[in-house]
């Protein structure tokens, strides 16, 4: 259920994979994902078991509506009864509240000052490393106080550089943002490596305190993947403080 799980000096990162929840398939078994076509009612259960595995309160994670954007929305409480707002970050000050995001194949980035008390979650696609989402929520943070050498960066798993395959043309837009992204296939295609260009993102922002996943989910058949199923669930990651 949750395949990683790493405390640092109050800090909390999480990432799920597929197993111990109740969806059917093609959403088997721990889909997380409310607007993947699942059952709405297996999805809750299945946020549920998660969070409580997590010793979180499942009323007190907070969600996004992601569109693969650049938006990062500073947030002090779930968003209740109001519609969850499209934005692909979150970030926070307020200690014990969790922040989650979404992603087959895609980055998740979960951030952490724990002496400033400020957390993010940031989903990044190909399309939000070009717009800059990284940078934004690490902009976010710092404006409630965070220090970029002070924040933790952990990335969970998303489909790697030697699987992700794109059009020369695509990689090249990529690439004159991002120059590392840059990849190849194992068989020798043009290809993005968007872990690698979140974390040349950190860098340069002053985030020294990284660590990347080495899972790839197109690759790992214990992970959602998007390109490899297409019908197919959501994974989780999870941040918070004490």
């Amino acid at each position: 259920m949750i395949g990683r799980h790493e405390s640092v000096r109050s800090a909390h990162f999480a990432f799920t994979d597929r197993w111990g929840g109740v969806s059917a398939a093609p959403y088997a078994e721990l889909n997380l994902g409310g607007a993947v076509g699942d059952d709405p009612g297996a999805v809750r259960v299945n946020r549920e078991l998660a969070a409580k595995s997590l010793g979180l309160d499942p009323a007190r994670v907070v969600w996004m509506n992601q569109v693969h954007g650049a938006d990062a929305k500073v947030v002090d409480a779930p968003w209740g009864d109001h519609p969850v707002p499209e934005a692909d970050a979150v970030v926070t000050a307020r200690r014990g509240l969790a922040l989650a995001v979404l992603t087959a194949d895609c980055v998740p980035v979960l951030l952490a000052d724990p002496v400033a008390g400020v957390a993010a979650a940031a989903h990044a696609g190909r399309p939000g490393l070009v717009a800059g989402v990284v940078p934004a929520a690490v902009r976010a943070m710092t404006e409630l106080g965070a220090d970029p050498a002070r924040i933790l960066a952990r990335t969970g798993p998303a489909v790697c550089g030697r699987c992700y395959e794109v059009p020369k043309g695509m990689r090249a837009d990529v690439a004159a943002v991002e120059p590392a992204a840059h990849a190849e296939t194992s068989w020798g295609t043009p290809a993005v490596d968007v872990a690698g260009g979140v974390h040349a993102q950190l860098e340069r922002l002053g985030v020294r305190d990284r660590e990347r996943s080495q899972v790839c989910t197109l690759e790992s058949h214990d992970h959602f993947s998007y390109r490899r199923d297409r019908s197919t669930g959501r994974l989780a990651g999870y941040v918070w403080l004490d």
